[in-house]
């Protein structure tokens, strides 16, 4: 590096090397944050984890989240490869994954009351333990890994980590920590210290594509155990949207919310998780159709669901039912108070003949499934009766209350964005919309024209704008309707496709009026082109770029392969969520991203955490190499990199000037 001169200093330049003097002020203060950088720069790469489309299986989640999608055990294997069976490799585990409830099982299966088959077990694992420890944190500074320690061990965690056992004295030394352990009565809560930290370090950042919510019971813990996680980033699904419409008062997206939660029986999320009160719905529903079987609005449950009764599941498909009619009135309105949004053919309860019992649409006729509609009026279809509009705002009421829910969307607006670029890869959920020659097609939001990258930041901050106090009361009006639009909205990045056809599959027996024609992105996606094009817009360089995203299961079952455009699009939607295993043939895709490449993990159904835990049962999963490196990845090969070799850069600068007399150390007298 050039010698900087005074004279070949800009003003700028010099005020950047005076503020930075202000934290090292000397040259050896300069000189140790140089070394310090320069070993961060060349530690392996941390390892990235990415998940999408989680719905609401929070068992399944946090399973993954507990193994790192199997990157435990892979390190479990190679480090006792010569050691343990792979029984004990399994045991060992389920207790790194589960080691409060692994241990009463381990517990109550020793044999003895003296206590030694026990001080044995806990004599063995906890050195085990730390050996894995050692594994997973040797990509992290000392510094890191200290801030991951439980503060109650943290002192003897650093100790055995930075100790070699193959040293006599310091094997002597370690064992009688771990007897001190054991003696004291500790190591139930060591182990599960240790188990903790193993699950913490062995994923550096955590990347969550969208769709946390929807179908499965327990999007809320999802959130809470997103909300405590040290690292994570999430890129807004359509669910997700839907939720935060939800919670900025959108009727239409309350009305979307309630309607999936009902035709997936899934209630917890609605009232355990966030206590949003039904019964003035169910009340609704009990009178306005006591006597319609409703019969085609059960709800869709698994096959040996035993938690809902008939009764139940006869409320339910009232309460789905009153609740999608409700829904049609208000995207109506919705529409007709949007007319830039063109959506006019989302207008269908016009269409309804009640005398006939025919859906009448340009001269023809379509047979219904059901042509029982009390609270229809022919004369004004899309009025809401006096009853649905007091329900309306006592659902509205509920919503906006709900602590937990408003806390949990701040999360997503703190962590997350419709779209990110880290290390080379442009990640977000659904798509960017396309013409059809591949270009980047202009959509206008508000008023204005939008396309590629400034089309994803602009709609996130409309989204952000529906929140914020200081925006205009009429931005703030449209922000909150726009989440109704990219819930379903032709040109929404989250969905894309001509149509939400809610309707014809509800109510029209021609399955011809079902379908949905997907956006040029879904067409022309297997284009390498098309998505070096996409990638060049979003500002993604580097020779190993990729696009990650999800929205879209991938149908394995009938030869669809995730991998596309030459291996620059990875699609991580494999069906995670339990609706779809029948569709897809599998339970999911996770992508890792460690230091030697990318691997793809194809996910088998979850049984339980109960089976997890009583038989060591883990996720049945398959690893494909998708990519790998012809080198080990560092630091300095990341984002992270490139900003520490900045600030190595400045520093050296800052040095220079230090011995040229440019700036002047503290009492220095150099001339």
């Amino acid at each position: 590096m050039s010698t900087p001169a005074h004279s070949t200093l800009s003003q700028a330049d010099l005020r950047v090397l005076e503020l930075l003097a202000k934290s090292f002020p000397t040259i050896a203060d300069a000189s140790t944050e140089i070394i310090n950088l320069e070993a961060i720069l060349n530690l392996p790469k941390g390892t990235e984890h990415f998940m999408a489309d989680i719905h609401g299986e929070y068992e399944a989640f946090l399973h993954i989240l507990k193994n790192a999608s199997g990157n435990i055990k892979r390190k479990v294997r190679e480090l006792f490869a010569d050691t343990l069976s792979a029984d004990e490799v399994r045991e060992l585990c389920t207790l790194i994954y589960y080691p409060e409830q692994k241990l009463e099982i381990i517990k109550s299966g020793l044999d003895g009351t003296d206590g030694t088959e026990l001080d044995a077990f806990y004599a063995t694992t906890l050195p085990r333990l730390v050996l894995v420890l050692q594994s997973v944190s040797s990509k992290y500074t000392r510094s890191k890994v200290r801030k991951a320690l439980p503060p109650s061990f943290a002192y003897i965690i650093e100790e055995m980590l930075h100790e070699s056992p193959s040293d006599h004295d310091k094997k002597a030394y370690l064992h009688s920590i771990v007897q001190s352990i054991i003696q004291t009565g500790r190591a139930d809560a060591f182990i599960a210290a240790l188990a903790g930290v193993i699950q913490r370090l062995a994923v550096d950042q955590l990347h969550i594509l969208g769709d946390v919510f929807d179908r499965g019971p327990g999007a809320h813990i999802i959130m809470d155990r997103l909300c405590e996680h040290p690292s994570f980033d999430i890129q807004w699904g359509n669910h997700d949207a839907l939720w935060m419409g939800a919670a900025a008062g959108n009727d239409c997206c309350i009305a979307n919310v309630l309607r999936l939660s009902l035709r997936y029986g899934n209630m917890q999320t609605l009232e355990d998780g966030y206590g949003i009160n039904l019964v003035p719905l169910a009340t609704f529903a009990l009178e306005t159709y006591a006597d319609d079987p409703c019969d085609l609005f059960g709800p869709r449950l698994d096959r040996d669901d035993t938690t809902h009764n008939e009764k139940t599941r006869r409320l339910i498909a009232q309460m789905h039912k009153a609740i999608s009619i409700i829904q049609f009135k208000l995207e109506a309105q919705m529409i007709l108070r949007r007319p830039e949004w063109h959506m006019e053919d989302r207008l269908v309860l016009q269409h309804i003949d009640k005398e006939r019992g025919v859906y009448t649409l340009d001269g023809v006729d379509y047979a219904m499934t059901d042509t029982f509609f009390p609270t229809l009026d022919p004369a004004d279809p899309y009025a809401l009766t006096a009853e649905e509009a007091a329900l309306v705002r006592q659902l509205h009421h509920s919503f906006r209350v709900s602590d937990k829910l408003q806390r949990h969307i701040r999360c997503l607006f703190t962590h997350g964005c419709m779209y990110a670029v880290h290390n080379g890869n442009l990640l977000f959920h659904a798509s960017v919309p396309l013409c059809a020659d591949g270009s980047l097609k202009s959509v206008s939001v508000g008023g204005q024209s939008y396309s590629g990258r400034e089309l994803l930041h602009h709609v996130g901050m409309v989204m952000r704008s529906a929140f914020n106090s200081d925006t205009p009361a009429d931005e703030k009006r449209f922000a909150r309707d726009y989440f109704w639009y990219l819930w379903c909205g032709p040109d929404s990045p989250l969905f894309d496709k001509d149509r939400m056809a809610t309707f014809e599959r509800y109510f029209l027996c021609d399955k011809s009026t079902h379908a949905e024609r997907k956006g040029y992105y879904y067409l022309l996606r297997d284009d390498a082109t098309v998505c070096d094009r996409i990638l060049d817009a979003f500002g993604v360089r580097g020779r190993h770029r990729h696009i990650i995203n999800g929205h879209v299961p991938v149908r394995v079952a009938g030869g669809e392969s995730p991998i596309k455009a030459d291996g620059r699009l990875m699609v991580i939607d494999g069906g995670l969520s339990k609706a779809y295993h029948d569709t897809t043939g599998i339970a999911g895709y996770t992508l890792v991203f460690h230091s030697r490449g990318f691997e793809l993990i194809q996910h088998e159904p979850f049984s339980s955490v109960d089976d997890a835990i009583r038989r060591g049962t883990d996720i049945r999963s398959s690893t494909q190499i998708v990519e790998l490196s012809g080198h080990r990845l560092r630091v300095r090969d990341t984002d992270k990199g490139r900003e520490l070799q900045s600030q190595v850069n400045e520093l050296k600068q800052l040095l220079a000037a230090y011995r040229h007399g440019i700036i002047k150390e503290p009492g220095s007298t150099r001339p």
